[in-house]
């Protein structure tokens, strides 16, 4: 019995992962840093909040909430030419760096009392414009160090942290607001984001991490993608189902601060049980990998809105919380999985390309979501526009999933 344990470690898909000598320096720092990304979920929308007039409150919590995401997108096509050679750790390095600057200059203007709602969203904006290519850095980095059959179980290890942290960030976040403001947490973010900078930059060896091909302009990782059929639907896919879902970031708070008349705790819990969801996700992601991967995906989608539709629908606040974490089970797997099949198609040369190019997409699906999140809210409602959002992306993924079929059947 004894032996039990140490057997199913041996033969479990992560033990690659965990036990690789730079990834065991690496994974620390990541994890600090995506702790500090679980708080600042809470807190970015919540200082927005604070700081906004009262009757503009919508259109700032959306303005800030897409500011922290949006400019990476700009940034992973603009700055190719000066990143793209660049090696995945320096460019999660220099990510990590602006992020910590720009955010750290937020909790300063703050305490001396200049930080206008315009000010703020101008630093989240700028604190996110390499994030993109930080992105890339990391899974570049990760499907150098492993071997293939490895990516999926690497791809899980990382999401698996960021789950961890949705589950300790938040409640964090919400004992830090009702201590220090939400401003003490986002200076918190910052610190975190150092700590990536120097695990990155001291724990990864040289000849760990070649610097990418000569070849490709910045345009090349978005080439790669349109000539390749699978991986053009896989990112059209991604790209609706994270916008359908961005509205969910500004009708949740204001849901839950006005439609439910709550405290920020209320809204760390949803975090916390999508979070919950997530661990427990990512912990299943490594032994999916038999599964058709393609069609595990829309099949998530699928599933996905469904788990939504309970808060959209007024459900009580224990069912609602409940779909949000069996909703967050599948967020895990999906993003594991549609990252393991850009894995393996793209070019080794030309991977950090194409994976900042999925990036800057994504990146920009989800404050494109939110930015519709402000509109959506005062003409329907927070709740309305809750539902709106889920019963989207189940219909999103059920058309999907009816696509690729269609497609199938045309093939020779």
């Amino acid at each position: 019995m004894p032996l039990k344990p140490a057997r199913t470690f041996s033969t479990s898909p992560y033990r690659p992962v965990i036990t690789h000598s730079t990834l065991r320096r690496l994974l620390p720092g990541f994890t600090v840093s995506s702790l500090g990304d679980g708080m600042a979920v809470v807190a970015v929308s919540w200082l927005a909040i604070e700081i906004a007039p009262a009757a503009e409150r919508g259109m700032w919590v959306a303005l800030a909430a897409a500011a922290y995401t949006l400019s990476g997108a700009v940034g992973a096509v603009l700055l190719g030419r000066l990143l793209r050679h660049r090696s995945p750790a320096r460019l999660v390095v220099c990510d990590a760096l602006l992020r910590a600057t720009a955010l750290g200059a937020i909790p300063v203007c703050h305490a001396f009392g200049m930080l206008s709602i315009e000010l703020y969203v101008v630093l989240l904006a700028t604190s996110s414009v390499l994030h993109s290519w930080g992105q890339a850095g990391v899974y570049t980095l990760l499907a150098r160090l492993l071997p293939e059959r490895d990516h999926l179980a690497g791809n899980a290890v990382l999401s698996g942290i960021g789950s961890l942290a949705t589950v300790f960030g938040p409640p964090l976040a919400g004992a830090l607001i009702l201590r220090g403001g939400a401003a003490t947490v986002i200076a918190v973010d910052a610190a975190t984001f150092l700590v990536l900078a120097a695990t990155f930059l001291f724990g990864v060896p040289h000849d760990d991490a070649p610097a990418p091909g000569e070849s490709g302009s910045r345009a090349a990782g978005f080439a790669v993608i349109r000539r390749t059929p699978a991986l053009l639907g896989l990112l059209a896919l991604s790209f609706a189902f994270f916008c359908l879902f961005g509205p969910v970031y500004v009708a949740l708070p204001l849901y839950v601060s006005d439609g439910l008349g709550a405290p920020a705790g209320l809204l760390a819990a949803f975090y916390t049980a999508f979070g919950v969801g997530a661990v427990l996700g990512s912990a299943l992601t490594g032994y999916l990998g038999r599964l058709p991967m393609r069609a595990a995906t829309t099949g998530i989608v699928v599933a996905f809105g469904v788990l939504m539709l309970p808060v959209g629908l007024g459900a009580p606040t224990a069912v609602a919380v409940a779909g949000f974490a069996a909703a967050g089970l599948l967020w895990p797997p999906y993003a594991a999985l549609s990252t393991a099949l850009f894995q393996r198609s793209a070019p080794r040369d030309l991977l950090p390309q194409t994976l900042a190019a999925s990036s800057a997409v994504r990146v920009l699906a989800v404050p494109l979501g939110t930015a519709l999140g402000g509109p959506l809210v005062a003409g329907l409602g927070a709740r309305e526009t809750l539902l709106v959002s889920a019963a989207s992306i189940a219909v999103l993924g059920l058309a999907a999933a009816g696509a690729a079929r269609a497609w199938t059947r045309r093939r020779p």
